[in-house]
Order: C-alpha cells, then structure tokens, then sequence
C-alpha cells in the first residue's frame, strides 16, 4: 500500500486498493472482501465505512489491517481472519477446526423450520437432530427460532464442538442443545427416535479435494470435507442409521453436491424412504436432499 505520493490513506483509498489487490489475487468478492477487514480492523459495522470515506485510520488500525490484507492475499479465509461469519442473519465464530458456512446451508434450515412449523406434535417438544455440527449453525439457528424444540448436535471433532458451544452460549441457546461427540449418532441414548434429522455431511471426494482452491483446502478441516472416492460414502451411512432414529414419518434433510444427488436419491430409494424431493438452490441446482420414514 505504498504510493509515490503523500494522499493520506482515507477509508474510501484503502478500499480500492484492497479491491483492485484482492481482484487480481482471484478473491470472489474483492470489495466484500475489503470492507469486511477494514470494518474489523477499525472496530466498527460494514456499514458505518460508507459514512466515513473521508477519514484517515489509526496508524494501529492501519497496521492490522495491512496484516490481514496480506494474509487473506495468501489465501487466508476473510472468516477466519475476523473469527466469525454471518449464517442466517447471525454471527457465529469460526476457526480452522470448522468449516466456514455457506449460504446453501440455509435452504436446509429453511426446509427445517418450515416443516417443524407444520407438524402436528404439540403433546411434546419438538426433538431434532444435527449431525456433524461443525461450527453448530445449523442446530443454534434452528434452536434460536424454534423456543420450544430440543435438540441434540453431534461431531466427531472436540474442537469443533467447543466451537458450536461457544456460539450456542453466545445466541442464548445452550440449555436446548445437548451437545456430543460421537460418530453420527452412535453415542446418542436418548430421545431414541426424532422428528428431524438435519446433516451438512462430508461429501467431497478424494478426487475433488485435490481440486479445491488454498484458501479451502489449506485453511478447512479436510474431516469436515472429504467423504471418501465417491463422495456418498458418509451419506450412505446417515441414510441406513437415520431409519432407526426417526419417529414414523420424521423427515431426513441431508445437504449434497449436486454432483452426486442422482447417486443420493438412488440410496435413498434403495434404503425405504419416501417421498425423495430435493429442495435446489438460487443457482437452480440440487442442493437438500428431503426424504420420509414411512
């Protein structure tokens, strides 16, 4: 960020650079990118750097942003280098021990709320399964607009989970959530039967993985991500277990690439379920598989 000439280095200035630097690093969202640093190194909203285009940073706020700058050129993820990420209007904290949200999880949580809205249950509590919570998003966000629903979220990973218990204490949500580590729902005793399974699995094949961009595989937990050769293995396993954990009629709700949804629905089929539907993401593609116990 040095020039030949003696501007001062006013928000809007630092901004631009920044976009045209991330631009030519291959950033996605180079402005996003940009504002979301800044915002973080001065300690403020997005939002109030429109209302301060003409302002000069600190020299500390300078500093720390020129640090992330260089960072995130590296391929450091924005999410890790703020320690948190937006997920359904809220913010969850983030480490390398989880992976980042993406916005296709809504659509599950989306498909979620809406059919505990439309249940019938009212004798007791809605129970709701999240597994492999990661970070916990799924299971907090569920928990945050459903009061009465109890849930149970479960990862193999510790570190994970100390992640999700830090965010489910933060949006108030903690004492209906029990959270464990177990390989899906193995160590789970009781409720022995739920109303809906939720899962952002592992479905990346090994093939994929070595495909991926740095800043996801250098920066992500490859646990998290990779499923084995043909990218269905863990779903495989969730839709055979998921058969014994649901109520009759409870609904699985598994997240996918749309690579494989065709060997998805196949599985699913081959294991009993009804109704197989898929809920498709904005770009029109099969993202949430939907299946029934029948």
């Amino acid at each position: 960020m040095s020039q030949p000439n003696q501007d001062p280095w006013t928000v809007l200035r630092l901004l631009e650079w920044t976009t045209d630097f991330f631009k030519k690093k291959g950033s996605d969202s180079p402005r996003l990118d940009a504002e979301v640093l800044l915002a973080h190194a001065r300690e403020c909203e997005r939002i109030q750097l429109y209302t301060a285009f003409n302002e000069e940073p600190s020299e500390e706020q300078k500093i720390a942003f020129r640090e992330m700058v260089r960072r995130r050129g590296e391929g450091t993820p924005v999410a890790q280098l703020v320690g948190a990420k937006e997920f359904y209007s809220m913010s969850f904290r983030v480490d390398e021990n989880v992976l980042i949200p993406r916005p296709e999880t809504e659509h599950l949580v989306i498909e979620a709320l809406d059919l505990a809205k439309a249940s019938k249950i009212t004798e007791r509590p809605l129970q709701i399964a999240d597994i492999g919570t990661g970070s916990g998003v799924i299971a907090i966000t569920i928990a945050k607009q459903l009061p009465t629903a109890e849930l149970v979220a479960v990862d193999q990973s510790e570190s994970a989970l100390a992640i999700a218990k830090w965010n489910a204490d933060k949006h108030q949500v903690a004492d209906r959530i029990e959270f464990m580590q177990s390989d899906l729902l193995s160590a789970v005793e009781s409720p022995a039967r739920f109303d809906i399974i939720c899962s952002n699995p592992p479905y990346v094949t090994s093939a994929e993985y070595e495909e991926l961009s740095p800043s996801v595989k250098d920066f992500e937990p490859k646990l998290a991500l990779v499923s084995g050769p043909k990218g269905t293995e863990i779903i495989e396993r969730i839709l055979a277990e998921a058969n014994t954990r649901l109520v009759d009629g409870g609904r699985l709700l598994i997240e996918l690439s749309p690579m494989i949804a065709d060997a998805c629905q196949e599985l699913a089929e081959e294991a009993g379920y009804g109704d197989i539907r898929f809920i498709k993401d904005l770009a029109g593609h099969k993202r949430i598989l939907s299946v029934t116990k029948e």
